[in-house]
């Protein structure tokens, strides 16, 4: 029990770290290159590879890691973004739209590598202690994580006022190689393998449950994709007329408060064992707030204050659903099968982010933070309409 404790808390320490780096960059780009000229669309642009080799990094992950263990991807993973990191750090005469969606691609597969290998070792090292330990677990590993997303964001607005573009991410670099050689030394070398030698072909569910739960993630994803990752800070840079620093500290103030609430999920929905009841229940609430702050911004109601309230609601309800998600998982998934299984669900995740991504610079850009609320909305009824589909108990 206490060495599944200590690994339970190394790993989270190095997730932690890896997502400080990873808002850090996402605000990075956004701000900067906006500020260099990019559109909207072509900021957008800039992530598809980002996206897209998400959505590959998930099927070979989860293969990878039940045949060379999950501690191992989750290093290849932050080499690799310290590697994207040094990349960018380079002359702006080297940024070009091809190169910066290279050093991208590279930030996604890290990213995707770390979060797989990070999700599916809650269930190797949570053991026997039930679902109620599970959710618990996986609640506090999510919800922390994206708190530190938040507190990323911050970071990368406020270093770029500092330290500037590329001083930035030389200290971000610095700061996560240490960390990489640090739980490196700490972590078991065996965690998440497979006792068989895992074949490609098993990267592709044959478990119901897990298809319709990877199905509905992906239009839950895409759902706030569409207005948060390009729409949002655009828009209050550009029409709102907020700096660098306010757009930063106000999202990271947003994705700490959905991590708290993520963390918090199991005590919030005072149910031990969710099923796919509850999540379909959840999706069907958080599709009124993006139409809500819609109806109302075309009412003519002031932007600032209907963005803060409507975003603040929608992150509780959204922080909700994302942790029933990825409770149900791992309660869908054999402790052998883990990798394998969380790989296929984070695949079909990077594929919402990745259509999410497109959508956000390309309809903000036809029609307006609005536009992309309205897509949010739909997107979100097509998750609970799937989640219809789930066992109502956490057994598939």
């Amino acid at each position: 029990m206490q060495e599944s404790l200590r690994n339970y808390l190394v790993v989270t320490g190095g997730y932690w770290a890896f997502t400080v780096t990873d808002g850090a960059i996402r605000m990075l780009v956004v701000l900067y290159f906006h500020m260099l000229g990019y559109s909207p669309l072509e900021v957008a642009m800039l992530f598809l590879l980002y996206e897209l080799c998400g959505v590959i990094t998930n099927a070979v992950g989860g293969w990878l890691g039940a045949r060379i263990g999950l501690n191992r991807t989750m290093h290849i993973g932050m080499g690799l973004q310290v590697l994207a990191l040094t990349m960018l750090a380079v002359p702006d005469a080297w940024l070009s739209v091809v190169y910066v969606m290279i050093a991208q691609a590279v930030s996604g597969i890290a990213k995707d590598l770390n979060k797989m290998s990070a999700k599916a070792s809650v269930k190797s090292f949570s053991g026997d202690g039930g679902e109620s330990k599970l959710f618990k677990w996986v609640a506090l590993l999510t919800g922390s994580k994206n708190a530190l997303k938040g507190v990323g964001f911050f970071v990368g607005a406020l270093l770029l006022e500092l330290a500037g573009f590329r001083g930035a991410l030389a200290i971000l670099a610095g700061a996560l190689l240490i960390v990489l050689f640090t739980t490196m030394a700490m972590l078991p070398s065996a965690v998440g393998r497979m006792k068989s030698k895992a074949k490609f072909s098993q990267v592709f569910s044959n478990i119901a449950a897990i298809n319709w739960l990877s199905a509905a993630r992906f239009f839950l994803f895409a759902a706030r994709d569409i207005w948060f990752v390009v729409a949002l800070p655009v828009f209050l840079y550009e029409v709102l007329e907020w700096s660098f620093s306010e757009i930063g500290a106000f999202m990271a103030l947003w994705v700490i408060g959905y991590g708290i609430v993520q963390a918090s999920a199991p005590k919030l929905i005072r149910n031990h064992t969710p099923g796919g009841g509850t999540a379909m229940i959840w999706a069907g609430v958080l599709a009124l707030f993006p139409a809500g702050i819609a109806i109302t911004m075309q009412q003519g109601w002031p932007a600032g204050e209907v963005i803060v309230v409507g975003l603040i609601l929608f992150g509780g309800a959204f922080a909700i659903n994302s942790a029933l998600h990825s409770y149900l998982i791992l309660a869908y998934s054999d402790h052998d099968k883990v990798a394998m299984n969380v790989g296929f669900y984070y695949m079909a995740n990077a594929g919402g982010r990745l259509t999410g991504t497109i959508l956000s610079g390309g309809l903000y850009q036809l029609y307006g933070l609005e536009g992309c609320l309205w897509a949010s909305s739909l997107f979100v009824l097509a998750a609970a309409l799937l989640s219809i589909k789930l066992p109502r108990t956490a057994s598939p």
